[in-house]
């Protein structure tokens, strides 16, 4: 079998904040096909995550499909910026890993959990997660302390029993922007204390059987992340995710300063990065991205990495229904699996159309997709109306 043709996308999605997915379709000349998704649709980027997919697929032409171990020693070694590469280099190595995944399942006839070596679990808890931005499938953002109780208690009525939100999103003042110049170090008291304000109202909405997971997105600094982690420590953190810009040193720093687990992975790429946070042990939740850090072949020599140090995993999920399906395959197969991300945006509507199916969890809890390969594909609609669609084939 080998690979023909490789179409590459970057879909649209009409909406206020950018977000613009990207992918692509592998076919061969049995007749199968792949599909793949790469990170970078939110943020600057998308352009070179979907120009990165479209310059790699030319090197993997005529090779056989099945071959995901040979093709991606090819991607990542014989490209010069592969290795030790950033975003845009492991997204586009993620979309093509991911989609010939997708064919391997195919041809095998079965689904992806069982190429990674079968279910560890039936079932797998999840969290309701950036409830600054609302839960309903539309945006609705949270400036009052009252409306972050408001949300979470709604979260918990569907069934989670864990929840993520970024306290420090928005100031009171919707007119205002909370900038990082407020969130740096030393951080103000004002600034403390509107952060337990809001983490004090939803422990007291949710009770003391919810986990409450603290997301950052790396918006504070060393100083402040412990500023902050030590006045929530009271409210019994499940993690704290991104306190600060990704290193190890400072994340060791930040977790040696207060009594909460560090979680950090959605912006280190590949097991080389991973390595120093795992050997001096400065995170305790792993969080890679298959979409971004370097498909199902290095997400799963991450997470077996991780074993190996007792650190857990939870994989970082804010992108299509293509990579929530991918997600739930190796999360259901590892056996240091700590609970799946159900990031707000899967709700929208915009994100469900990218896809043919639409997987959600019942109660907190999904289960995995018994569909041979990923178990979901890019929908005729989204591959028709995609902003950018580029064919890749032999002479073109």
């Amino acid at each position: 079998m080998k690979i023909t043709k490789i179409e590459a996308f970057q879909f649209r999605c009409d909406v206020a904040i950018p977000n613009k997915p990207v992918g692509c379709r592998i076919y061969t000349d049995e007749g199968l096909y792949g599909d793949g998704e790469g990170s970078m649709s939110y943020g600057t980027g998308s352009e070179g995550a979907f120009g990165m997919i479209e310059a790699l697929s030319r090197l993997v032409l005529g090779m056989d499909p099945l071959d995901n171990e040979v093709i991606w020693d090819k991607l990542h070694r014989s490209t010069f910026w592969g290795q030790n590469g950033g975003p845009a280099v492991f997204s586009g190595i993620s979309a093509i890993d991911t989609a010939l995944w997708d064919i391997k399942g195919k041809y095998f006839g079965v689904p992806l959990y069982r190429l990674l070596g079968g279910k560890q679990r039936q079932e797998l808890r999840c969290y309701a997660s950036q409830l600054q931005h609302g839960f309903r499938g539309y945006h609705d953002f949270a400036y009052d302390t009252e409306k972050y109780r408001e949300v979470s208690k709604y979260a918990v009525s569907l069934g989670y029993d864990a929840i993520k939100i970024d306290f420090l999103t928005f100031d009171r003042d919707p007119s205002k922007r909370l900038t990082n110049e407020h969130r740096r170090g030393p951080m103000s008291p004002y600034y403390i204390q509107l952060a337990e304000e809001r983490v004090a109202a939803v422990r007291e909405a949710v009770g003391p059987n919810v986990d409450i997971i603290i997301e950052n997105h790396s918006n504070l600094d060393a100083l402040s992340a412990v500023q902050f982690g030590r006045a929530a420590e009271k409210y019994n953190i499940f993690f704290f995710e991104e306190p600060n810009t990704p290193s190890p040193k400072t994340a060791k720093y930040i977790k040696e300063n207060m009594n909460i687990p560090i979680a950090n992975g959605e912006r280190i790429y590949s097991r080389w990065q991973y390595l120093p946070y795992f050997e001096d042990m400065s995170i305790q939740v792993a969080q890679p991205d298959l979409t971004s850090c370097g498909g199902v072949t290095e997400g799963k020599k991450i997470c077996d990495m991780a074993h190996t140090y007792d650190i857990a995993v939870q994989l970082h999920v804010c992108g299509t229904p293509l990579s929530t399906a991918l997600s739930l395959h190796l999360e259901s197969c590892i056996p240091n699996f700590l609970i799946h991300e159900q990031h707000c945006v899967c709700l929208h509507q915009y994100i469900k159309d990218l896809c043919v199916h639409d997987y959600q969890p019942v109660n907190g809890r999904f289960a995995t997709p018994e569909l041979p390969g990923i178990g979901n594909e890019w929908s005729e609609k989204a591959m028709a109306e995609a902003l950018r669609r580029v064919e890749i084939k032999a002479g073109a």
